[in-house]
């Protein structure tokens, strides 16, 4: 089981953002738990959803593909997925993968939370 802190922002104009930070890894067994708290999440109204991956430092295609649902889920309603904070060990599956062309990749939470109202079209 992935250990996973979970916050609320909320932004400048009052934008419900879920923050979500997985400990340790992302794969086969991990990746299901992981995309469950991530239908959750979004399922529960909060269409905005940033991963911070600090502290995840290896990530395989199930993870990935967590994350790809997550995106997707979050896309059907019209929200936004973003991630920050790729730990060091995990950016080079993404840049292999081609995936930091698919996803919206931040480097640091902040910079994911900023601006995040300005892009939101409801």
């Amino acid at each position: 089981m992935v250990h996973i802190d979970q916050k609320t922002h909320t932004t400048e104009d009052g934008t419900n953002v879920i923050v979500l930070k997985p400990i340790g890894r992302l794969d086969i067994t991990t990746a299901w738990p992981f995309r469950l708290k991530l239908q959750e999440c979004i399922s529960q109204l909060r269409r905005h959803v940033v991963v911070n991956l600090s502290q995840v430092d290896f990530i395989d295609s199930s993870g990935l593909t967590s994350l790809v649902a997550g995106m997707r889920d979050a896309d059907k309603i019209k929200g936004s997925f973003r991630i920050c904070s790729v730990h060091p060990d995990a950016k080079l599956v993404f840049e292999v993968t081609m995936m930091d062309t698919v996803f919206e990749i931040f480097e640091t939470e902040e910079e994911a939370l900023d601006g995040l109202s300005s892009s939101i079209v409801t």
